[in-house]
């Protein structure tokens, strides 16, 4: 019988199953890491004097099991984080047309401080935010938008392993000449900040660029038929995102639930509202409007963040159920109800090896 098993990359990192599950909360990271999975944490959203309080505590949970960490960090973004500034920027019609979207969906204000609200994506803010990572006991760290040669060469002499996520065979090709350990082959599907190849078409792709050098696939892979499908294409697991907010621990506002759990693939769509730059998210009506005739071309990272940041925490604190969205990928189809880490990581092992068991079936049929 066929089972799932540890690839190269798994045996690297010390884990049973290849599944590698993005999530901004540490709960999720360490139910995967329990479950036997590779758990990366999210932190670009973090401030850097916050880092490590969250990296202590997710290390005392985690008792010695690796987890990696994964930062974003774009080019193109101002020296300093001087937001007041920014919003000083923003030009009149864009403030005018948010301002209306507000008082149309009644959206309050938010009554707490997030990073949405208070801050913008800066070189100060990497610079800080490498530093934290690169002092934690994480084994691995990933960048999504952005990759700094000397990120990756003070990450492989701190002894930790890299990884890259990768659109287009170009940024893979730039990230293998920096010497970057593997890849996630990021596809179209994907939540969140993506590109404009199709996970299908992209894997193959980048496994036949990397000549032997671990990927892994990424984008609206929600199953374990998917992941079976990855393996089959030569990369060496799942890199999961969007399926771990229907789990309990990641505290998913209840709105937001809900509408996830109500969305199928053609539900999600690429935007720029969310951040200036081409992101996927669930679709809402805050988002929709944004394509209404009339409305203004959103402006570029991180100008739109300094616009519409407080927006984003006032629908999420206050469960604006018309309104709320969040980055998702196509794989929201295989959300269904609420559940656990354990029980998804479960069912992803069962129905890989459901699928591994019928290609070795339909391969003796022949």
């Amino acid at each position: 019988m066929m089972r799932l098993a540890a690839t190269a990359i798994c045996r690297e990192l010390g884990v049973r199953y290849p599944i590698f599950g993005f999530s901004h909360e540490p709960d999720v990271i360490v139910a995967l890491a329990e479950a036997g999975g590779f758990g990366v944490l999210g932190l670009a959203r973090e401030m850097p004097g916050e880092i490590p309080r969250i990296i202590e505590d997710i290390e005392s949970r985690l008792g010695g099991k690796p987890y990696g960490i994964d930062l974003m960090l774009p080019a193109n973004v101002p020296r300093s984080a001087d937001i007041a500034g920014m919003r000083a920027q923003i030009p009149p019609r864009h403030q005018a047309f948010v301002e209306g979207l507000r008082r149309r969906f009644g959206l309050p204000a938010p009554t707490r401080p997030t990073f949405f609200t208070s801050q913008v994506r800066s070189e100060e803010l990497f610079e800080g935010q490498v530093d934290a990572v690169l002092a934690s006991g994480a084994r691995a760290v990933a960048t999504a938008i952005g990759i700094r040669p000397q990120l990756i060469e003070r990450a492989r002499a701190a002894g930790k392993y890299t990884l890259s996520l990768v659109g287009t065979p170009r940024h893979a090709q730039k990230a293998l000449d920096l010497g970057v350990d593997a890849l996630v082959a990021q596809g179209y599907d994907a939540g969140g900040h993506t590109g404009s190849i199709g996970t299908l078409s992209l894997v193959p792709q980048i496994v036949a660029l990397a000549s032997g050098r671990p990927v892994l696939a990424a984008g609206g892979i929600g199953t374990g038929s998917q992941l079976a499908a990855a393996l089959a294409m030569g990369a060496q697991g799942a890199w999961l995102g969007t399926l771990w907010l229907a789990a309990v621990e990641s505290h998913t506002p209840p709105a937001l639930l809900r509408r996830l759990v109500a969305a199928q693939s053609v539900d999600t769509t690429i935007t720029r509202a969310h951040s200036g730059k081409p992101c996927r998210v669930v679709r809402s009506a805050w988002i929709d409007a944004w394509d209404e005739e009339g409305a203004p071309e959103p402006l570029p990272m991180p100008l739109q963040q300094a616009l519409t940041g407080s927006d984003f925490s006032a629908m999420h604190e206050h469960g604006q159920a018309d309104l709320i969205y969040d980055a998702a990928g196509q794989s929201v189809f295989a959300i269904t109800g609420q559940t656990t880490v354990a029980a998804q990581v479960q069912g992803l092992v069962a129905q890989a090896e459901a699928a591994l068991r019928a290609i070795e079936s339909a391969m003796r049929a022949g």
